[in-house]
């Protein structure tokens, strides 16, 4: 990707149409770029063409002329970047098919946040494996797919090894209302996303059971605590776990019901079964607590509150249960 790609008509791929995919092809489009926003539903895509309109995930939300909707991830092949908005479980599948098409020199951002719950790999890991040698960014940050949508101001950040690059692609993908910052430290990046997920089910389960505010207070101060121990661990700084793919998410996250994991949270929180919890929604929390766990327990990194989240999600205890396993460890020095 070039210095001019950076700076008006180049042409970007996004991969997948849900709500948040669909936020990022708008915004995109806003700065100037061309877009092409992949589903994988042609009769969804369809609709989504005629009426310019992601009824399903944005309704009220039209779509920016410079956004072309397709089916064909043959559309792609020649984009100078694309963006994957797919579920964190499926990027191992989705790299791979996207490997023959997408030009060698296109940067992939991966905009899901997790980890891959069946080998317990970085989700950049996992990218690399299915385009070795390819450039590899994470965008992660506070940010809800509507208020991007509708133009709300917007800031989060993008990390890339390659900081020249990260910085073009920033440029590109800015919108009048969406504000990127760059950064080169992907894993840190990449563990704010996927670790504040299990954080807002936490909060969300404290909230749901009627603990209050100074509860859920403490469950971010201690889970910020959590995050910060096993990004350092895993090679992150702490500076960007400080910013907005760390601490920035955190705030945001854990403290709306518009977070799916925090509303997965609630409602565990008020008894109902994980599968009634989803609601039908993906909580990507629900699927990063176990192998957050077992990555922290490699590295003898302490996670209780995550622990508890697993230990919730998996059905081995119940919410009053949880609550006092954490209220019962030994008191301690707080740093």
């Amino acid at each position: 990707m070039s210095d001019n790609d950076a700076s008006s008509g180049a042409l970007v791929g996004v991969v997948g149409a849900g709500a948040w995919g669909t936020a990022l092809a708008n915004a995109a489009a806003s700065s100037g770029a061309r877009v092409v926003l992949w589903g994988r539903d042609p009769d969804a895509i369809e609709r989504i063409r005629r009426t310019r309109e992601n009824a399903r995930y944005l309704p009220g939300v039209g779509l920016h002329e410079n956004v072309t909707v397709t089916a064909d991830l043959a559309a792609l092949a020649e984009v100078e970047a694309a963006l994957l908005v797919t579920p964190s479980q499926t990027a191992r599948q989705m790299a791979r098919a996207l490997s023959p098409i997408l030009p060698q020199a296109a940067p992939l951002v991966l905009c899901a946040k997790g980890i891959e719950r069946e080998t317990g790999c970085f989700l950049s890991d996992v990218v690399a494996e299915a385009r070795p040698g390819a450039a590899i960014a994470v965008l992660s940050g506070p940010s809800f797919a509507a208020d991007v949508a509708r133009g709300l101001p917007t800031a989060v950040t993008l990390a890339c090894r390659d900081g020249g690059l990260a910085a073009r692609l920033a440029t590109l993908l800015s919108g009048p209302a969406l504000r990127i910052y760059h950064g080169d430290d992907v894993r840190g990046a990449e563990i704010g996303g996927a670790a504040k997920n299990v954080l807002a089910i936490a909060c969300g389960g404290a909230i749901g059971r009627g603990l209050g505010e100074s509860a859920r207070a403490a469950l971010i101060a201690r889970g910020f605590a959590e995050m910060m121990r096993f990004a350092r661990a895993y090679g992150g700084r702490p500076e960007t776990l400080m910013g907005l793919s760390g601490l920035g998410d955190v705030v945001l996250t854990c403290s709306s019901a518009q977070s799916r994991n925090f509303a997965f949270g609630e409602r565990l929180g008020r008894g109902a079964s994980p599968q009634d919890a989803a609601a039908g929604k993906l909580a990507e929390g629900a699927f990063t607590a176990s192998v957050l766990v077992a990555l922290a327990r490699a590295r003898d990194v302490e996670v209780p509150i995550a622990q508890a989240v697993d230990d919730l999600v998996a059905g081995r205890v119940t919410p009053d249960e949880a609550l006092d396993r954490l209220m019962n460890r030994p008191l301690r020095s707080e740093i």
